[in-house]
């Protein structure tokens, strides 16, 4: 019973395992291992001592020999020991030794001012408000299997809530069985090519996102360029590729250049797939913003066995919620879940089940209904601000989506970004999109996302960015 209850400062020395390892006797030893333990920090300044008497039957020494170590390192300035307080390391104790030379700290660049990159939705419009009262009602409704294993397939609340939703909104012919939930649009890619669902070459857009080939060639996927115009990706050139087992394209507003497929193109695509067994890849990543055309319709509508329709919420909601989904011809569907594995391993059942209460309560309609004003307002201020200061730069692809590209003179492009970045203006260049083996003409140009900006700071981004274009032929 007497090691019922031990003092905290009294268990140190069990803990410190001090090394009395050395010559000149057992106090020098045990000086020598204070000091390293103070050193070293396991003894960190200001920590208490145990009393010298349970270091002392602790380490098997003398009572003695333990006061006086303690007594020539409060001598030292290694401890300090205060009547009622007991002994403590000292609150600045240092080694000897000579003074340590301060290294300078590096240098590392400070967030943009004016943040106009591609890709990002406006943030502060995330719907908390009724996001919250979507997931209590989703979590009191939810059935008790909702929180075991997950299902690879996804809830089938959000399943069914997808399927009339992407329906009604997007033309897609589906049901609730083909429809796969994701991570997103990447995950998809590499359960899709990584997975060996589908297997290259795939035939891409001469302009697209270089995260994606990134994803693709860690899955050793060969990608091959098709050339784009004003009307989309020249999907005819896919008849002339004779090894082509896939095609992934951006149908509803080609990304980054803008614009929909051509008609006439997307029933070429389709009837490629139909004739050399291939598959189509729909990536409809900003489909519900659109602002002077009428909504275009999924390709998928077109063939539902020919085409992999790939959505997400990083767009329309918010990229940290994680959430995309599949939906995949019959055949693909159990491919696809042996590649995913027998339980959900990314997305989270409270946010699915979120998801499928804020779409069938009708939020997820009226949230993209403001948005989308709210990016057309913002696209209206950024076309009418460069026709007023830079009216020789010409905005394209701004019918739909979240960003313009600014067409720039020849060899400007690479300048302008340059004092972008000293100016702290973060926009991307045209460039950085083209694909590597692409043969089309190269065109100078910005990428300018305008959903990202805070209200109050978008009027200085725009001003940022004026003050970077370049001056018109013959200007100063």
């Amino acid at each position: 019973m007497a090691d019922s209850w031990v003092n905290p400062a009294e268990r140190i020395g069990r803990d410190l395992h001090l090394d009395l390892a050395g010559g000149g006797g057992r106090r020098a030893a045990l000086g020598r291992a204070l000091r390293a333990a103070i050193s070293d920090g396991r003894l960190a300044p200001g920590t208490r001592l145990p009393p010298y008497r349970s270091l002392a039957a602790d380490l098997g020494l003398a009572r003695n020999t333990v006061a006086e170590t303690y007594a020539e390192l409060v001598a030292e300035g290694w401890l300090v020991a205060r009547q009622g307080s007991g002994t403590r390391v000292a609150p600045r104790a240092e080694p000897a030794g000579p003074p340590r030379v301060p290294r300078p700290a590096p240098v590392r660049p400070g967030p943009p001012a004016h943040n106009l990159r591609q890709g990002l939705p406006d943030a502060a419009s995330f719907p908390r408000t009724a996001w919250l009262a979507a997931t209590r009602r989703a979590l009191n409704a939810a059935p008790s299997d909702a929180f075991g294993p997950g299902d690879p397939r996804g809830r089938p609340e959000l399943r069914r809530a997808l399927a009339a939703y992407l329906s009604r909104a997007r033309g897609v012919r589906t049901s609730p069985g083909t429809i796969v939930v994701c991570s997103g649009f990447a995950h998809a890619l590499s359960l899709l090519f990584g997975g060996k669902v589908l297997r290259g070459p795939l035939a891409v857009e001469s302009y697209g996102l270089p995260f994606h080939r990134s994803v693709l060639e860690a899955a050793r996927v060969r990608t091959v360029p098709l050339t784009l115009d004003e009307h989309g990706a020249r999907t005819t050139e896919l008849f002339a590729l004779q090894d082509a087992r896939a095609a992934l394209l951006t149908p509803a507003h080609q990304f980054p250049t803008g614009g929909p497929l051509h008609a006439e193109r997307r029933a070429a695509a389709v009837d490629w797939a139909r004739g050399s067994g291939g598959v189509l890849l729909e990536d409809d990543y900003d489909g519900e913003f659109r602002y002077d055309r009428e909504p275009v319709g999924a390709v998928q509508g077109l063939d539902p066995q020919r085409v992999v329709y790939l959505g997400s919420l990083s767009k329309s909601l918010s990229p940290a919620l994680r959430l995309g989904w599949m939906v995949l011809p019959d055949h693909l569907v159990e491919p696809v879940l042996r590649a995913k594995g027998e339980r959900e391993a990314w997305a989270g059942v409270t946010d699915q089940l979120t998801l499928a209460d804020f779409i069938e309560s009708g939020h997820y309609d009226r949230h993209v209904r403001r948005t989308r004003q709210r990016y057309r307002d913002r696209r209206d201020r950024l076309v009418a601000r460069l026709a007023r200061r830079a009216p020789h730069i010409a905005p394209t692809g701004i019918a739909a989506g979240l960003h313009a590209v600014l067409r720039l003179p020849p060899g400007s492009e690479r300048p302008v970004t340059e004092t972008a970045a000293r100016q702290r203006l973060a926009v991307d260049g045209l460039a950085g999109f083209r694909h590597p083996a692409a043969t089309m003409p190269a065109h100078d140009g910005l990428v300018v996302g305008y959903a990202a900006p805070p209200d109050h700071g978008f009027e200085a981004a725009l001003d940022a960015l004026c003050r970077v274009l370049p001056p018109p032929p013959g200007g100063d």
